[in-house]
């Protein structure tokens, strides 16, 4: 069985640093290195992804453009066929016609 690898380093080796971490910054200090780390990596998504966005081909743009409305497509039938089977059928009692 092998053990966790990141880079290289060992489920032993990654204890120890998150010990030095906690050791450096304490415990109440974590969330807020977390949570900072978070707002970070969502404002470099949000950067690297408007770069992208901005160097794609029209056939790239187009190819998204067609997937995206596929996508669409496939979600409305299946909403659709989620609908008619959980639909309640009505019964109609015709012997007193």
């Amino acid at each position: 069985m092998r053990s966790l690898l990141i880079g290289g380093l060992g489920t032993p080796e990654l204890l120890l640093i998150l010990a030095v971490v906690i050791l450096l910054f304490g415990a109440n200090k974590l969330p807020d290195l977390a949570r900072g780390s978070g707002r970070a990596l969502r404002i470099f998504k949000a950067e690297v992804s408007s770069i992208d966005d901005d160097t794609k081909t029209p056939e790239q743009r187009d190819l998204e453009a067609r997937q995206n409305a596929e996508r669409e497509a496939l979600e409305a039938r299946q909403a659709a066929e989620r609908e008619a089977t959980t639909r309640p059928v009505e019964h109609r009692d015709d012997t007193t016609a």
